[in-house]
């Protein structure tokens, strides 16, 4: 069976600027809720300092509050910009919330997305990539190494520096490389033989690179010792989804048109459409693949894209976003965890495998059941000379009475028989006979002949709901046992006469005799 994949969330996140910042970290937090509820398995949140949407300043700090509502989800850092911190204070916050998790934390690590956030701090962006693979290493080494660690940068110094915990998981929590487009991400990943976060993955430049980053990201582990899996390879991608895509476009006029502006007019990531016209933008999305807006059947013909183009990976996020009004974006988490997440996690094929059985045992399995039903009511009777009731939905708790135990009638008027000049094709040969081991071909399909008439018959009826069920499905169960060369056929044939007697309807019995 195909490993099943996981889901999650990318929330960097990006809230309209100038809207309550107060209420845009409480939707945050109670996001992270309901897909716990929902059954997510991670969301990783994003460290920005400008530009105004991306309004997060410390993951670890809406980790810590988002563990504390939540049960199963896991909560990453995504992703902690390592150039802006000491690796030593950095990985101490990372172990204690480990500890507060129970192991539910994850470390998701990049050079920093935003220039302005560099500026601010100093920092030339030319170094950003460098500096992050010197404080991963330090990073490894203080969270594995058995002995202090020293270590002198041009920006920071490590001076027989230990942490004073062990991390909660061992040997320690998950650790993932952000990557967009460059080779740097999965060139990290693999000499730490860690994870790998492919951040534009939905991208034009990003799909178009997911093969090569497995390459490179498997062949520098191989290099450095270590091996990966595409297990901790995670995609991330925007989605919203509708019952239909109208209603998704709709849906998501309230807010794209900001989200895209910012992508090409404020912080120029590649995520936004090169369209010009902004009456465009959206279709531009869709069609470039960037962006699923539509229904669960295109997120996961989009899901579909990715294993094809990156060979398979083991978790998709969806990048939260404000494209819609909260109800309708819910609505689409709901929608995609309840239609999407179980094509690919395998999570609903035994229900369907065990509904699809009980389909093609129809026949046997509740006719057996109404069969031992009837042979109940018949003892009884037998027994205290009381019949029970029978009814059907129509008539509720009402006894059966004996007008209601008339023939069968049809759509007709008159009472639909099977009449001397349209007799069934009985099957024939004494009891003796038709409880021999073998019916020869002939008597098999005769006897599959009178009973498609009968049952034909039977439906047709406007006898009592029970009665008439029990009549159709001991003719189904012979059917099935007819079919399938099983002695008991003239057993079954005598109850269905018996029951009809009762009934009424003796011109039937005769023709089944």
């Amino acid at each position: 069976m195909e490993r099943p994949l996981r889901f999650g969330i990318f929330m960097a996140p990006f809230h309209p600027a100038g809207q309550n910042p107060t209420l845009a970290l409480e939707r945050d937090l109670e996001l992270i809720e309901r897909l716990d509820e929902l059954g997510y398995d991670e969301a990783w949140i994003g460290e920005h300092h400008s530009a105004g949407l991306e309004i997060i300043a410390s993951p670890e700090v809406m980790i810590a509050s988002a563990a504390q509502r939540t049960e199963h989800i896991r909560l990453g850092t995504g992703v902690s910009s390592l150039p802006y911190h000491h690796p030593l204070m950095l990985a101490d916050r990372i172990v204690q919330l480990d500890h507060m998790t129970r192991g539910r934390v994850m470390f998701g690590v990049g050079p920093g997305a935003l220039p302005s956030d560099a500026r601010m701090m100093g920092i030339d962006p030319a170094t950003q990539r460098e500096r992050m693979e010197e404080a991963l290493g330090a990073i490894m080494l203080l969270l594995s190494s058995e002995e202090p660690v020293s270590m002198k940068t041009d920006w920071f110094t490590l001076d027989e520096a230990r942490l004073q915990l062990r991390p909660y998981t061992y040997p320690h929590f998950e650790i993932a490389v952000a990557a967009t487009v460059s080779p740097a991400g999965p060139r990290t990943a693999g000499h730490y033989g860690v994870g790998l976060l492919s951040l534009g993955a939905t991208s034009q430049g990003g799909f178009g690179v997911l093969a090569d980053h497995w390459k490179i990201w498997n062949d520098n582990a191989t290099q450095h010792g270590h091996s990966v899996d595409r297990a901790n390879w995670r995609l991330v991608g925007p989605m919203h989804v509708a019952p239909s895509r109208q209603q998704a476009l709709e849906e998501v006029e309230y807010g794209i048109h900001e989200w895209i502006d910012y992508f090409k007019n404020v912080v120029a990531l590649p995520l936004a459409p090169e369209e010009p016209d902004p009456g465009k933008w959206v279709q531009a999305l869709i069609e470039s693949g960037t962006a699923v807006i539509g229904t669960p059947d295109d997120a996961a013909a989009q899901i579909e894209r990715l294993k094809k183009q990156s060979g398979g990976f083991g978790c998709y996020l969806i990048m939260a976003n404000d494209w819609v009004e909260r109800t309708a974006s819910l609505a689409s988490y709901e929608l995609l965890a309840k239609e999407v997440f179980p094509r690919f996690q395998g999570s609903g094929d035994w229900s369907v495998r065990s509904r699809e059985w009980c389909r093609a045992d129809h026949d046997s399995l509740i006719g057996g059941a109404m069969n031992a039903v009837a042979q109940e009511i018949e003892q009884y009777e037998q027994k205290t000379g009381y019949r029970v009731s029978v009814a059907g939905p129509a008539q509720g708790n009402a006894e059966v009475s004996e007008q209601e135990l008339m023939p069968v009638a049809g759509p007709a008027e008159d009472s639909v028989k099977i009449s001397e000049q349209e007799p069934i094709a009985a099957a024939t040969g004494s009891a003796e006979d038709q409880s021999n081991a073998k019916m020869s071909e002939e008597e098999k399909q005769n006897l599959l002949t009178d009973l498609t008439k009968a049952s034909d018959m039977i439906a047709q009826s406007d006898m009592p709901f029970a009665a008439r069920m029990i009549l159709k499905v001991s003719c189904n169960a012979l059917t099935a046992a007819v079919k399938s060369g099983n002695e008991p056929a003239a057993e079954h044939i005598n109850r269905v006469r018996k029951f009809l007697l009762k009934v009424g309807e003796s011109d039937l019995v005769k023709s089944l005799s």
